[in-house]
């Protein structure tokens, strides 16, 4: 009996083992092996490269679908092309689920969408950020509807999740048609140049409906949409590299939106001054420069992590320390459009201040703006809305939010980034900030019209009205009398300001109207 009880035990160990072995196969060795030729990883070896060591932990590893046509009974491998768990990063936790493209092209099934509801279900449950690794073919054909009601079960879980729990999407192959809009709505895309594409509709069929010429690369590689669409934030040469990248921008987020972001022991001096500062902003309002340098020197370690770092170049977003507290950091870069805000500024920092908003992620803003770009083009292509979409990203935000006007502050723009008006906590400026309706140039030409036109030496007279513009207004001081600013600061002073005014601000509460959600101009 004794023998007996033994063996039927180890049958049941053997089969478990089995089956375990199937899962982990995959589509067996061979389609390993030409995913591998591609300089792509299998979905498993990914998620290790991810995760800390032996942190994953597999659900429902045995999961398979339930598709009876087209002879796919007979077509069964357990896990049915996606690997979903949780595991650790930092010894943070994190869910996570990898499309496996050698089972089934990693397409979706009816089973393995419930297996990726079921993990963004548990995630926003327990309150940790969801981590998808997409590679695939998109909809799983011989499944028809089911597969398609599989994409709308995760759109809709992707949306009840959004500001609730960070969500980072990479894109590590193919991703096309419907499989495209989950990662859209998702906080971070980040692709891996020359390996993984997005569109809605591929090259064939752009071909066959419109005659356009257009390559896979071209269409929805990853350089076009961190540089064109937009729809990529971040992108990798390799997937060594993204998988290490998503490390690293997961350090910079809480893990939910009741939770601070987390804090790094750093031994840069808080009151640390840059001599470099004093001169960085040239006194010619129409010089460039890099505004990123500012950034660099007045974070700790001057480390900036930069995100959209190709698309709408004349504005710059990305995270940084303060000591030791992740900063949300947004800023009008003078070196590109000499700093303007257009449409695509507009939309890129409208949104990068309402995702860290939504995560308790203060915002230090370099200001220095001459306004928004003028054209027909901005103008037909709607910078009316889409520039109200940053003032009311700022304006509804009620994390710490510190504000330091380096130069040109003019008109409109002045109260979209971060105005006093719109809930700015502390706004500083340098000496040489420039707080004005629009630029001493024009401001003449338009309020002295008249005399210059009657003028005997035009150009003399439209000097020295231009002389005493800037004297009168074309500097911090009107601002600093009306309460607009609350300090004018030393430049080389501005990491110290921005700590001391970050720790003033540490226990900050605010809240706005009771309501299901605003109506943001979209």
């Amino acid at each position: 009996m004794v023998n007996e009880n033994l063996e039927g035990h180890d049958k049941a160990r053997r089969q478990l083992k089995e089956l375990e072995r199937q899962a982990e196969e995959g589509g067996g060795q061979k389609r390993k092996e030409t995913q591998h030729a591609a300089g792509k990883f299998t979905a498993r070896e990914r998620i290790e490269m991810m995760l800390d060591p032996n942190s994953f932990v597999e659900l429902d590893k045995l999961k398979t679908h339930r598709c009876k046509d087209f002879g796919m009974e007979k077509k069964k491998i357990p896990g049915d092309g996606v690997v979903a768990g949780y595991g650790k990063i930092e010894n943070r936790q994190v869910f996570v689920f990898a499309q496996d493209f050698t089972v089934f092209g990693g397409s979706l099934s009816g089973a393995n969408a419930e297996k990726i509801c079921k993990i963004m279900d548990m995630a926003t449950r327990v309150g940790a950020p969801i981590i998808g690794l997409n590679d695939s073919g998109g909809a799983r054909i011989q499944e028809g509807v089911v597969s398609l009601a599989g994409y709308a079960s995760i759109f809709l879980r992707n949306t009840l999740a959004s500001g609730v729990v960070p969500q980072i999407s990479v894109i590590m192959g193919p991703c096309a048609g419907g499989a495209v809009y989950s990662p859209a709505i998702t906080d971070f895309v980040l692709m891996i140049e020359k390996s993984s594409y997005m569109f809605i509709t591929g090259p064939e069929v752009i071909r066959a409906v419109t005659h356009e010429e257009v390559t896979k690369e071209d269409l929805g590689g990853a350089k076009s949409h961190a540089s064109r669409s937009g729809v990529a934030h971040l992108t990798a040469v390799n997937e060594e590299q993204g998988l290490s990248m998503v490390r690293e921008l997961f350090s910079f987020l809480p893990a939910n939106n009741m939770e601070d972001p987390p804090f790094v022991q750093s031994e840069d001096p808080p009151d640390r001054q840059e001599e470099a500062l004093k001169t960085i902003v040239p006194i010619n309002a129409n010089k460039p420069y890099d505004v990123k340098e500012i950034i660099r020197l007045v974070a700790d370690d001057k480390y900036f992590f930069e995100i959209h770092e190709n698309y709408a170049p004349n504005i710059v977003v990305g995270f940084a320390r303060m000591g030791g507290y992740p900063v949300g950091i947004v800023a009008n870069q003078p070196a590109h459009l000499a700093g303007c805000l257009d449409i695509q500024s507009s939309k890129k920092g409208a949104r990068f201040v309402r995702f860290c908003d939504a995560f308790n992620i203060p915002i230090v803003t370099f200001e220095d703006v001459p306004g928004f770009l003028p054209g027909t083009d901005q103008e037909y292509g709607g910078i009316i809305a889409e520039g109200a979409k940053l003032l009311y990203a700022y304006a509804e935000s009620t994390v710490p939010k510190i504000t330091i006007i380096t130069r040109k502050a003019y008109g409109g723009a002045f109260d979209v980034m971060a105005s006093k008006h719109i809930r700015g906590d502390i706004n500083l400026a340098y000496p040489t900030a420039e707080i004005a309706v629009m630029g001493p140039d024009g401001a003449v030409n338009i309020i002295f019209r008249n005399e210059l036109s009657q003028a005997d030496d035009i150009d003399r007279r439209r000097k020295e009205l231009i002389d005493d513009y800037k004297e009168t207004f074309a500097n911090p001081y009107k601002a600093a009398e009306l309460g607009y600013i609350d300090g004018v600061i030393l430049p080389e002073t501005t990491r110290e300001n921005i700590i001391q005014s970050l720790e003033m601000l540490k226990n900050k509460r605010q809240e706005n109207p009771p309501k299901k959600h605003g109506n943001i101009p979209l």
